[in-house]
């Protein structure tokens, strides 16, 4: 018989729960463009309305790998959210870019 996922965690070692607990952070502040359409329950025909472009060019703009600040700022204003670029250093410093900010 299946048991719930809650009877699962349960079962886990303090330990492995930490783990888990670690992965499921890095996976929801990780997230590609078009896994955050999916987490945020919007489709592709709904971008592309809101973008005034056509459903294919949103799929092709999920995949590229390299676009412009703005492009990228238009998206994520289309699925709600805003862009916030910062420079983060190796001492664990981080600063803000506002030179994109409108």
């Amino acid at each position: 018989m299946a048991k719930n996922f809650s009877q699962l965690r349960n079962g886990m070692s303090a330990q492995a729960r930490a783990v888990s607990a670690a992965e499921h952070r890095r996976l929801v502040e990780e997230m590609s463009l078009h896994q955050l359409r999916k987490a945020r329950e919007l489709t592709q025909t709904k971008i592309a309305g809101e973008l005034h472009i056509g459903q294919g060019d949103v799929s092709k703009l999920e995949r590229r790998t390299d676009m412009y600040v703005s492009t990228l700022a238009s998206y994520l204003q289309a699925v709600g959210a805003d862009l916030e670029i910062r420079a983060v250093f190796p001492d664990g410093s981080a600063v803000k870019i506002i030179q994109f900010s409108e």
